[in-house]
Parts: structure tokens; C-alpha cells; sequence
């Protein structure tokens, strides 16, 4: 059996993805904010690694979610494309941070990441 089939059916797996999409598509916060500590904390990914597995997951949630909301006539597409076009130009920043960027850096980047948004969010 190849490592790639041992990974997809590891039940582990199949459960922070399912973590990740039903905050996804519940609270709209991308499925990175609980599938990479999952899968660094509980799975014992490095850091990287699983922030690149987060990023490959978020296009299936995202498009399941614009079918969902959409559907309800909840999404609203003109700002959505306004929001993709500088996510995109983003998104090929970041990537290209992370792959020069120290693993520990990242930890801490990350970490200080969830802090703020929960003390944003608080306070809000």
C-alpha cells in the first residue's frame, strides 16, 4: 500500500479535516486555524508541512461553501472577487515566505497569529 493511501485512511486525518471544514463553513475562518494545530499537536507534522496541507484542503471547503451559500443567495460575488484578486497576490507572497522562513519562526508566527485574532475578536 502506497504512503499516499495510508494517509487517507487514517482516521486522524479525516477528523481535523472535518474539524476544519465545520469551522470553515460554520464561522467562515478557514479551516487552516484548526487543521494545522491538529495536525502539528496531534498528528506531528512539522510546521510547514502542515500549513501546506492546510492550504491544499481550503479549495474543496471553499468551494462546498460558495455552493452552499450561494445557493441560499448569501454570497456576495462581486466582493468576493474583489477580495480573491488580492488574496491571490497574497497567497504567492506567503507561500513564498514559508518555504524560506526557519520551522520555529513559523511556530511563533503562527501562534502569536491565533493570539491576536482571539483578543481581536474579544474585544470586538
Amino acid at each position: 500500500m502506497s504512503a499516499a493511501v495510508r494517509h487517507s485512511l487514517d482516521p486522524r486525518l479525516l477528523a481535523v479535516g472535518l474539524a476544519g471544514g465545520v469551522l470553515a463553513g460554520l464561522l467562515g475562518v478557514g479551516g487552516g486555524l484548526i487543521m494545522v494545530p491538529l495536525l502539528v499537536l496531534w498528528l506531528g507534522r512539522p510546521q510547514r508541512e502542515a500549513q501546506t496541507i492546510s492550504i491544499a484542503a481550503v479549495i474543496p471547503i471553499v468551494a462546498v461553501a460558495l455552493l452552499v451559500y450561494g445557493g441560499a443567495g448569501e454570497a456576495d460575488y462581486e466582493l468576493g472577487a474583489a477580495l480573491a484578486a488580492g488574496a491571490v497576490v497574497g497567497s504567492f507572497a506567503g507561500a513564498s515566505l514559508l518555504a524560506r522562513l526557519d520551522e520555529r519562526l513559523l511556530k511563533g508566527l503562527f501562534g502569536a497569529f491565533l493570539i491576536v485574532i482571539a483578543i481581536v475578536t474579544a474585544l470586538e
